[in-house]
């Protein structure tokens, strides 16, 4: 790719891409160069220096130790890859990121923060495949608040239509099963299922999400096709907050929910996909 100048103040990639055009220069290093060192081509640095494809979390931690730039490029990803979520989307992952208590009901599909990546890569790439491997990425970076040193505490309830709505194939299904089954070790993570056997629920209307802080007001929100709804209105909070708890009431407990993931996985998932079905890359 020919080199282009960058406006480090366009946007968060731009300015990645040139601050590492800048620091592999100065330690004297072609693009091939660097790219050995982090193990991937001349030509991928060089699409990401030209701001033309969007780095990942472990790239730039290997770039950050190949040139010893403390840490720099791990901050920056993380701006990078939240810049590459829906515009309507980033205030609510701003505040999910500072929240200490996340509860979520989901109606069709697997919460984000829960999603493997093959079923991501599927749900992103439904109807829109246009710089898919940013939005992925993005998708899994919201992840860390799960894994990071004062996790919130997060309750998922998920219709089981969402268990049996196969997104990406029987493999992708399968390994995102498993991954639920594996985040139930989480001690602050429980995830509930909420049978068909339930009937009419206080769901119906469709997924929703309950956002808590230590300090600041408390959130609900919501999606249609278009965009995101986010409001600390105290009506909307308290019919929210109301509605929740009598899915959580109405959902299976947490251990049978973990059998009926179980038994779905095996029954459903279980068998080895066929020669036409294939992993999503």
């Amino acid at each position: 790719m020919r080199s282009r100048e960058l406006d480090p103040s366009a946007s968060p990639l731009d300015y990645y891409g040139y601050e590492l055009r800048r620091a592999r220069e100065a330690a004297g290093l072609t693009l091939a160069q660097l790219g050995s060192i982090v193990f991937c081509t001349g030509s991928l640095i060089g699409q990401i220096e030209c701001a033309a494809r969007v780095p990942q979390r472990e790239f730039s931690e290997r770039v950050d130790a190949a040139l010893g730039t403390d840490g720099t490029f791990s901050r920056l990803v993380g701006l990078v890859l939240r810049s590459q979520l829906p515009s309507w989307f980033q205030p609510y992952a701003e505040m999910e990121a500072m929240a200490t208590h996340v509860s979520t009901f989901q109606a069709q599909l697997v919460d984000g923060l829960l999603q493997t990546e093959p079923y991501a890569r599927a749900v992103l790439g439904s109807r829109n495949d246009g710089n898919l491997d940013g939005r992925v990425a993005a998708r899994l970076e919201r992840q860390r608040i799960l894994h990071g040193d004062q996790p919130p505490v997060a309750w998922v309830v998920l219709s089981e239509a969402v268990l049996h709505q196969e997104i990406g194939g029987r493999k992708v299904m399968r390994k995102q099963l498993a991954h639920l089954l594996d985040l139930q070790k989480h001690t602050w993570l429980d995830i509930q299922v909420l049978p068909f056997e339930a009937g009419a629920h206080t769901g119906l209307m469709g997924s929703f999400c309950l956002l808590r802080f230590e300090k600041d007001p408390d959130i609900v929100y919501t999606e249609d096709f278009v965009q995101g709804h986010m409001t600390a209105n105290p009506e909307a909070l308290k019919e929210g907050s109301v509605r929740y708890d009598h899915l959580q009431a109405a959902a299976l407990s947490i251990d049978s929910s973990a059998a009926l993931i179980a038994r779905v996985m095996e029954e459903r998932y279980g068998n080895d996909p066929g020669p036409d079905e294939h992993d999503v890359a």
